[in-house]
Parts: structure tokens; sequence; C-alpha cells
């Protein structure tokens, strides 16, 4: 028996539609994807820093980051875990009059926090030290770096396990006229936030951290700091 052209048109016309849905997804896709680019470029930082392992927007005013982000690698996170840590050193990068330096924190009741953690990126040596610039560094009131924020560091490790890789954006939110501590006037942020997202597994969330030293911590959970990412854009 002779195949009907009705089911040959039929046939014909799902495979392009077929085709046709899928390149539109992929267009959707693309238009709602998250870019770095969004927040690290020309317009928004003073200067763009490439750590080859994470990046960071740097502003001079502040003489800190408006942004860090980076890719986690889920094979990579926990591979060694190496427990030596580094010494922080100025950026050499930097113009000597926007640095930072460790001895501006000294006192300051302020802990030197990471934006690109140095635990995502303990599986070895060379590159672990690259996260102890201080350009990668912001004042972080004891209690959220060491009881709050380490949680949502924590969260983006085993997120990058669980999905394969993440993507992570670090962004600081200062005051116009901020609080500043050290010799060199460092700006102390306000609060910041940490976008951790993969677009292929259509995946994101995001977390907001205040920066206060009177930071509770009873009782804190990791979901009372999640926000809408679209506040974030």
């Amino acid at each position: 028996m002779g195949t009907s052209w009705e089911f040959i048109i039929s046939f014909f016309c799902y495979n392009i539609t077929v085709r046709h849905l899928t390149t539109l997804l992929l267009i959707v896709s693309s238009m709602y994807a998250t870019s770095i680019q969004e927040y690290i470029n020309k317009q928004n930082c003073d200067q763009i820093i490439d750590k080859q392992v994470y990046t960071i927007c740097y502003d001079y005013n502040f003489k800190g980051a408006l942004y860090v982000a980076y890719e986690l690698d889920g094979a990579l996170v926990n591979k060694t875990n190496l427990k030596e840590r580094h010494k922080f050193y100025s950026e050499k990068n930097l113009p000597s009059k926007y640095k930072s330096h460790y001895k501006d924190y000294t006192h300051s009741g302020y802990d030197r926090g990471h934006l690109a953690n140095d635990a995502a990126f303990d599986y070895d040596e060379k590159v672990v030290r690259k996260t102890y610039s201080m350009a990668n560094i912001i004042p972080q009131a004891p209690n959220v770096n060491r009881k709050t924020w380490i949680k949502a560091e924590k969260y983006e490790r085993y997120t990058a396990v669980k999905l394969g890789s993440v993507q992570v954006i670090n962004g600081v939110i200062y005051d116009k006229s901020p609080k500043r501590i050290g010799k060199n006037n460092i700006a102390v942020p306000d609060g910041f936030w940490k976008m951790i997202y993969n677009d292929k597994k259509n995946f994101k969330r995001c977390f907001y951290y205040k920066n206060d030293l009177n930071t509770v911590i009873k009782g804190d959970k990791l979901k009372n700091h999640e926000i809408d990412c679209k506040k974030l854009n």
C-alpha cells in the first residue's frame, strides 16, 4: 500500500514546525540568558582586572570591587581542598593611589572578606593565591563574613557539584558617602549580593546580605537572604 499524500504533507509540516519552534526557543533562551557583561563592562568599571580564574570590576573612588565574577567547575571545587592559606597582597595591576592595603583593615572592626572565596579555588596552590589580592577583598562585618555570607559560599560550591558547573556574580552596594577605613580610605559597603546560575539547567538563585556590624546570627538561614534576581538587573 502506497504512502498517502496527506501523511507526507503532515509529516513535512510537523518537522518544519518543530525546527522553527526549536530555533525560537534558542533565541528566547539567549535573550534571557544571564550575561556577565551586563555587570562587568567599561561603563560600570574604572578598571577591569582579569585574574584568569575570576574577573574584578574595580571602582577607584570606593577603592574596592563593584562586581566579581567567575565560573565554578563542580569537578574541581572539592578535588583537593588545600588547608594552607596565603598572605593578602595589594593588587599590582592597579594604580598606587587607588589600591587597598592589608593594614587598612587593622583595628577597623571589619574582616578582610573575599568575594571570589578561597574555598572555591583551593584545588590548586597557584589558583587559590589569586583570591588573596586585596582587589578581591571588601570590608565585611565579622558575623556576616564568618557566619552568614559563608553559607552562600558553601551553597555555590554545592550547586556547582550538583549541576556540573555554575556561574557566580558577586555585587557590592555602596552608599554615596560611605564610611571609610584605613590610611587609604577604603569604602565600607552597605551590603552585597551573590547570583548563582546555570542557564543551560534553567537555574538561578540570588542572595543579599546587609553589611551590619550588629548582625544577629542566631536562627540565620540561607533562605532568609534570598531575593528576586530581577531586582539585580
